[in-house]
């Protein structure tokens, strides 16, 4: 079933207040600011539209230890403070029951961007408008304006946060903040609090393949800003579609898990 444009434009819509959607006053944003002087000078930008699928599968594993993810600082791995070192290792040791995923919570930004399954970009032509990413997994999407809009109140915390686009010549660059402190940055036990800070750089390499990388900084976790990359390939596949997807937390789903996995409760069900 593929996502279409009444699909993204159901998501914008329901991304607005009650009250705003009722016409009232909302402490939102405030009015639509005008276009970028690159719209308004009616630039040309790359179409990132189409499916698109990652390298890595870095959601799968632990960032720190997944080849060539943590690209800064040298070494490829995360810089804690101290403390947060120790809440993330506590974390990993005792804590693994409470991974968000397992509990059907969205991933955050930037480990939505690496997420098994392949992903959707919708994009407005030209400079003015919006980018919409759409997941197999989880049923997620990110929605990111590029208007030149502000970011919402920072009191606000949302699990994908709130992402503005801009774009720098061919390179789509999205600001992300806002997020609470529920997701993880993999399902290993790497962690950050509400003050992370997210930029991303999406770019066109040629027709299939967009170079990504991401600066993360968080000063309540990291004592200085990493960065991580990613290349994703377009799925060529004429016959592509993306599926639901159905989170289902405590599944019990025996008869599908490994005789290695499973065998054993399999054993106990009889």
């Amino acid at each position: 079933m593929k996502h279409g444009i009444a699909i993204a434009a159901v998501l914008l819509w329901s991304q607005v207040p009650a009250a705003a959607q009722a016409g009232q006053a909302g402490q939102g944003r405030g009015a639509r600011p005008a276009a970028p002087a690159a719209a308004q000078a009616g630039a040309q930008v790359p179409d990132l539209s189409g499916y698109w699928l990652g390298s890595y599968f870095v959601g799968l594993q632990n960032i720190e230890t997944a080849k060539g993810v943590i690209v800064e600082p040298a070494g490829g791995k995360i810089p804690y403070v101290p403390e947060m070192a120790a809440k993330a290792k506590d974390t990993a040791a005792n804590h693994m029951a409470d991974e968000p995923e397992l509990h059907c919570f969205m991933s955050g930004v930037p480990h939505v961007m690496y997420v098994q399954f392949g992903f959707h970009i919708m994009q407005n032509p030209g400079a003015r408008g919006y980018v919409t990413m759409a997941w197999d997994f989880m049923n997620a999407f990110r929605i990111i304006p590029t208007d030149g809009r502000p970011h919402i109140p920072a009191s606000i915390k949302l699990f994908q946060g709130d992402s503005i686009g801009r774009w720098e010549g061919a390179t789509l660059v999205v600001d992300t903040t806002n997020q609470n402190d529920r997701t993880w940055l993999d399902t290993a036990g790497n962690i950050h609090s509400d003050a992370i800070h997210v930029v991303e750089r999406f770019t066109l390499a040629d027709a299939n393949t967009i170079k990504y990388e991401a600066t993360i900084e968080d000063p309540k976790t990291f004592a200085t800003p990493w960065k991580v990359t990613e290349t994703f390939r377009r799925i060529a596949a004429p016959d592509y579609e993306q599926l639901e997807f159905a989170c289902v937390e405590g599944n019990r789903d025996l008869q599908h898990y490994t005789e290695q996995a499973g065998g054993k409760a399999k054993a106990q069900s009889r």
